[in-house]
């Protein structure tokens, strides 16, 4: 879009997606596109589309794994209770105790299942309060990184989970397993074929034993507070999701080979603020016509010290396009769930179970968190935007695949929610800023409650236009003549009156944006 958050191709009047973050940095999106599908979350790239990924998901092979119910069994009894860390005194972050865990912490249990392998590390019984659910895709170096960010909690490591689900990945990530040391539990599950960013989320849910589940790209770079922070608002209150996404940051830890000439720029801007970074820019700019794979630029020592932030950026699109106006909790805003963004958000399991998990008709990049974000918000959920649960997203190269499948996605949004609060996120094709977008929908709601009966040929015609916007997107066609009705038409003489009256009874954003794509 998940999600409307890429630029759409300058040949097609300037048309940008869901994440101006994900066309300047490559930001928000999380379990890229290459995660997604071979390709593909999220926003998913060039050097991880390459691989075979784009292939539809087959429901038939998901039979009795992907969307099973909850194992209760998986809520062990501590999970709700509040976080105590006085009661936590003397195993909060080092090992289980050892007496307890001879001979547990270092073998590994494996089950094999129809579409994937489990590995687990570390099996100890202490009931898990925090289940981290990880997918990646061909992101072995980031990926590594961010395991051991994860060890580094203040959260009990014995009461916290991270589900790393590798969707088939051909590079190095299998060596994962034998190669991290952690000192929470780690379940590997590696599946034995690209399914896709809704799919492997699912059966990472389906194994959490934790009743909060946080989703995290397998390139985030998690802060010690990370865990505490998201697990913090959940004591109390049971019906929310909290995201740190919306205050997104971005580090450059390795040169990867197939960055653009901005992402290079970039980095190269970055490079100045510190001397060993930029010594290994220039050793690196010496060889690279020798070499196709990452150069790192940062260590795990450079994660200890956070030196690393010193090849970070923020980038502030969702609250610079109206977010921030609404406070922390969104009050009043009329499109909460755009904050559901699944590279690294929070909500408890009991909230999925009522809602849904992800609808895995969706396939490749884009959407399919938003629309479970939909489903949560329409079930009451509470939304609530944390920047100290920020985590950083370790950037990569870009696809240009992903223009395409976002908008597929968001064709099955709109198909699947005809709504209003829905069909208007195709305003941001035109780039209008959620503010925008929010009061235009504030204002049709007006209009529906103080004009009831009323105006039926334009709020008919206006809806219309929002879905044909994204159906033409998705099938590769012009975005003009949305709505053409003969000049002399009856139909066309009521909507153009209708219209007219819009800004002397003060909907001056209703008409603004209906303007905007009736007359293109």
């Amino acid at each position: 879009m998940d999600k409307l958050r890429d630029k759409v191709n300058k040949g097609n009047k300037k048309n940008k997606s869901r994440d101006k973050v994900n066309t300047a940095n490559e930001t928000n999106k999380s379990y890229d596109k290459a995660d997604a599908v071979n390709e593909t979350n999220k926003p998913y790239d060039k050097a991880d589309a390459a691989n075979e990924t784009n292939k539809p998901y087959d429901k038939a092979d998901a039979v009795n794994e992907t969307n099973k119910p909850y194992d209760k069994a998986d809520a062990v009894n501590e999970t709700n209770k509040p976080y105590d860390k006085a009661d936590a005194v003397n195993e909060t972050n080092k090992p289980y105790d050892k007496a307890d865990a001879v001979n547990e912490t270092n073998k590994v249990d494996i089950t094999d299942y129809p579409l994937y392998k489990m590995s687990i590390k570390n099996n100890h019984k202490h009931p898990i309060k925090v289940s981290i659910v990880m997918p990646t895709y061909n992101k072995y170096h980031q990926t590594s990184l961010s395991l051991y960010g994860l060890s580094k909690q203040t959260f009990p490591h014995a009461e916290y989970e991270v589900i790393l689900v590798d969707d088939a990945s051909s590079d190095n990530t299998s060596n994962i397993l034998k190669e991290v040391d952690v000192p929470f539990k780690f379940k590997y599950i590696q599946m034995k074929q690209n399914k896709g960013r809704s799919s492997v989320r699912n059966i990472g849910i389906n194994h959490a034993e934790g009743d909060l589940l946080i989703f995290l790209d397998g390139e985030m770079l998690a802060p010690p507070v990370f865990i505490e922070n998201h697990y913090k608002h959940h004591m109390h209150e049971s019906n929310l999701v909290v995201t740190g996404a919306m205050h997104y940051e971005g580090v450059y830890t390795f040169i990867m080979p197939d960055y653009n000439k901005d992402q290079m720029a970039h980095l190269k801007e970055l490079i100045g603020r510190d001397p060993e970074y930029r010594r290994l820019y220039e050793n690196y700019e010496q060889t690279k016509q020798h070499s196709n794979v990452p150069c790192p630029l940062v260590t795990k020592e450079d994660i200890d010290t956070n030196r690393f932030q010193r090849l970070s950026f923020p980038n502030r699109y969702f609250l610079n396009s109206g977010l921030k106006h609404f406070g922390e909790r969104l009050e009043g805003f009329t499109l909460p769930y755009i904050a559901f963004l699944s590279g690294n958000v929070s909500v408890r399991k009991a909230n999925l179970k009522k809602s849904g998990l992800f609808d895995e008709t969706f396939i490749g990049y884009g959407a399919e968190d938003w629309e479970l974000g939909y489903r949560l918000y329409k079930n009451g959920v509470q939304f609530v935007l944390d920047p100290s649960t920020v985590a950083y997203h370790q950037e990569h190269g870009i696809s240009k695949r992903k223009v395409k499948e976002q908008w597929g996605n968001h064709y099955r949004f709109v198909n699947k929610h005809p709504h209003i609060d829905v069909l208007i996120l195709s305003l941001e094709w035109k780039e209008l800023p959620f503010m925008h977008m929010h009061k235009t929908l504030v204002e049709y709601n007006q209009l529906e409650e103080r004009f009831p009966g009323e105006y039926n040929e334009f709020k008919h015609a206006f809806r219309v236009m929002l879905f044909r916007i994204i159906e033409y997107l998705n099938n590769g066609q012009p975005v003009t003549k949305l709505y053409d009705l003969p000049g002399g038409s009856e139909e066309r003489i009521k909507i153009i009156q209708q219209f007219e009256t819009l800004r002397p009874r003060g909907f001056d954003y209703l008409a603004s944006s209906f303007e905007q794509i009736y007359y293109l």
